[in-house]
This record gives C-alpha cells, structure tokens and sequence, in this order.
C-alpha cells in the first residue's frame, strides 16, 4: 500500500470524542489513528484551554524573559538536569549534535503537595519572584492541558485496541513537563556557529506532546519522502505530535515525527519567538516494552525493553542536560 504524504497536517475536533455521540467518537479515534501512523501530527480545536488565559500566560512568559540574564539565572539549578526552572541559553542541544539551540526556556512540573512530591522522587517547582502570576497562569495551562492530553490517549488506546482507560493509571501524576520557550533576538547573526539553529531537527522523548500556538512561523516536520513541510495552526488550535515513548511502546506503529524550528530570515533575526510545549509524559516506571499489538511478522519488535524514567534518562544525557 502506497503511505498517503499530506502536504499539511490534519484538524480534528477534541469535542467529537467527548460528545457522547458513538458515532463521531469512533471517527475521531479512527481519524486520529490515521494521521498519527502517516505524519504524527495533528491540530486539535475544542481542548480547553481558552483564548484569555493563553493570552495571560504568553504576557507572564515574556515579562519574565525580558528580565536580565543574571535575574533568570537565579532561578536555574544544574542538578536538577534541567528538568524544573531555568535553562539558559544554548543548554540544550539536539540528540546527535554539539551546537547548542537558540533559546532559553522555564519547566514546570507537577505541582503537589511536600509529601506527595518526595513520595514520587519529583523535585519541587521553581518560581520567579519578579512574575508572581507565571506561577498561576503555568499551572492553569498545565492542568487544562494534562486534561486535553489524557482525552488524547484515551482515544489513542482504542484505537490500538486497548481498554480506553489503559494510560489513565500510567500518566496519573505523570512526570510531564510545561516548557516556556524563548527564541531569543540575534542582533548579529555572524556572532552564533554557523550551524545554530532555534531548534535542530529532533523527536521528542515524551508519550504525546501538546503545543499551544506560537507567536512566529518556523516549526516545521519532516515527511516521510524526506520533504520538510511547516506546521500551522489556526489561533483556536494546539497542536499534539507523537514522542519517542509512544512511538517506542507502539513498535513504530505510531509515527514520532522529526521536527525542528528554522531561523527567521536573516533581516527578522533580531526578533523574539515564543513557544509553550506541554511534554505529557508517564509515571517513571511505566514499562515501555512494545505492545503484543504491534507486533508481527512484517513489524519485528524493534527496541529492548526499558521504563520510561530509564529512557528519559538515557536522552536527557544525549541532549546535554545530564551529565554522565
């Protein structure tokens, strides 16, 4: 059978599968399938967040951004891995590469009571002083978008033929991440290496991914004939893609697309870019071992077995996070 290559990506409605209604249910679940096992991605509408608190957390991600460097470095901790407040700029690299990106960026994790955060081995939040209502408006938008994604792989675990509540359990206090990304001004182009980029060509680690419109063009998706094709959504829409667990745990049956985030023209490189993903990730100790499922004689199991908390391990020191 030839793939179908799509030259933009497709738009589902969250409320089909939330309606009540089999029939727009079970279209949604098989739509979805779909678009996962061809280019990964997809734009999602009617998955609550609204338009006014978007527009409240974009203002506290750039208040706190426009902040000096050496106030957002009081808010980074290296022995965290990164994995909870500042990373500066250039941290982070590509898995396979040594240029750091052009960026900074802020997580957010789960946000728990003391004894429920040291009962699951997760640090604590870091939040800035200077922006008392980043702290609000990022847990809001974690919560609405945690919801959006547990929709997500319900739908997702039907359409392997798992029970619709087969993820609940597994990303129940999961370990996901909401990540603040500022794509910083370059006054001068000629001063960054040659081959920097605002994000170099990656998957992402995490089970699904929700990402909340960004303020400028830019991210782009490699199609399967090897054709970068870029990524729009409409104001109303996030956009949710395949991770590398998802795909790992499905034995490639559901696609973690490459994706990247190019530069802006040379003349629009001395502006900003914003960004906020939500990288939906399990409990650490959920199995990742490919599905029974997915599994045949056309499709051999193609990875060895691991939890999730040893693969993000494993990729966090391959993108220069964690240290050996």
């Amino acid at each position: 059978m030839t793939e179908k290559l799509v030259d933009k990506i497709p738009s589902l409605d969250l409320a089909d599968f939330t309606s009540g209604s089999p029939e727009r249910k079970q279209q949604f679940v098989q739509d979805l399938g779909e678009a996962f096992q061809s280019i990964g991605f997809v734009a999602i509408r009617n998955h609550g967040l609204s338009e006014e608190l978007s527009k409240q957390l974009y203002a506290a991600v750039q208040k706190f951004f426009s902040l000096p460097d050496d106030v957002k470095q009081k808010y980074e901790n290296p022995t965290l891995a990164g994995q909870r407040g500042y990373v500066g700029k250039g941290k982070e690299h590509a898995k396979g590469r040594n240029t750091g990106d052009l960026k900074e960026f802020y997580h957010v994790g789960q946000d728990l009571p003391a004894a429920e955060l040291e009962a699951e081995n997760y640090p604590a939040n870091i939040w800035p002083d200077e922006v008392p209502e980043f702290k609000e408006m990022t847990l809001v938008a974690y919560r609405a978008l945690e919801q959006a994604g547990t929709h997500m792989l319900r739908a997702i675990a039907l359409y392997l033929g798992l029970s619709e509540d087969y993820f609940d359990a597994r990303v129940h206090h999961g370990n996901s991440i909401l990540r603040a990304i500022h794509y910083f001004p370059i006054e001068n182009p000629d001063s960054v290496p040659a081959d920097a980029v605002r994000a170099a060509e990656h998957g992402d680690i995490n089970l699904i991914t929700l990402l909340m419109g960004a303020s400028a063009d830019g991210l782009q998706v490699l199609r399967r004939d090897g054709k970068w094709i870029p990524i729009t959504a409409l104001p109303e829409q996030i956009v949710v893609n395949v991770g590398d667990m998802l795909s790992r745990h499905t034995n490639n049956k559901l696609k973690s697309t490459i994706h990247r985030v190019v530069n802006p023209p040379r003349e629009l490189m001395h502006t900003s870019r914003y960004s906020i993903p939500f990288f939906m990730h399990p409990r650490p100790e959920m199995d990742l071992t490919c599905l029974d499922g997915c599994i045949d004689a056309e499709n051999p199991k193609a990875y060895p077995d691991t939890t999730a908390g040893e693969f993000l391990t494993e990729r966090l020191i391959e993108l220069g996070l964690l240290k050996k």
